[in-house]
């Protein structure tokens, strides 16, 4: 499975593959239905043990992102997902159950899974889902989900696919840290690309590019 481009096309200027993660049931395959009804309901869900992926494209900053999200399908409960599924993936969504303390507890596991087989640099978020439970039914409180998100150094969100609770500010929010990203990386390369137009302006003049201290 290919890695997809990030850089700009025609019709949009970054390309962000996005993964959801977590335990089967805790309700990834939902938060992306709820996610994409605002292009055109209803979506049809992938058929269980196929990983597929969805496309929206939203606007950030005057920039428009093209999101590529992953949704595992259920494949995670036959434990096949392989190091091709998190290739090229520059942000994960890691969601578990509020109202499963054992979803919770497994969010190691993926982490775990994560560092083994996606990149050093993806952004990962914290996701929290059905806040929307009466509270009696609640195994995991909001203060231990943000307890493990800043163990970690992430951000973190619980969120109700059923009510389209912060739905939208979970997928806002990790695409605009992974295009602050892919921005800031863009700039750190431009100075380099200046000095080679200068050394190769010099060239093309006669006169011979200026040596370091180190070199004399």
């Amino acid at each position: 499975m290919a890695a997809p481009p990030a850089r700009a096309r025609a019709d949009y200027d970054y390309l962000i593959k996005l993964l959801l993660i977590g335990d089967s049931g805790v309700g990834k395959s939902c938060l992306l239905l709820r996610f994409l009804m605002v292009l055109s309901p209803p979506v049809s869900l992938p058929p269980l043990g196929r990983i597929d992926f969805k496309i929206r494209t939203i606007e950030l900053d005057g920039k428009r992102i093209k999101l590529q999200i992953w949704d595992t399908a259920g494949q995670e409960r036959f434990r096949t997902i392989t190091t091709a599924y998190y290739r090229g993936a520059m942000g994960i969504l890691l969601v578990y159950d509020v109202t499963d303390e054992s979803s919770f507890n497994n969010i190691r596991n993926w982490i775990r899974n994560i560092e083994q087989h996606a990149s050093d640099n993806v952004n990962k978020i914290l996701v929290g889902n059905k806040a929307d439970m009466d509270e009696s039914k609640r195994a995991v409180p909001t203060s231990k989900g943000q307890a493990l998100a800043d163990e970690y150094g992430i951000k973190f969100f619980e969120t109700s696919a059923k009510t389209n609770m912060n739905v939208e500010e979970v997928f806002f929010s990790i695409a605009r840290d992974i295009k602050q990203r892919l921005a800031e990386t863009d700039s750190r390369a431009e100075p380099q690309t200046i000095k080679i137009a200068q050394a190769d302006q010099a060239a093309g003049s006669g006169q011979a590019a200026p040596k370091s201290s180190c070199c004399a």
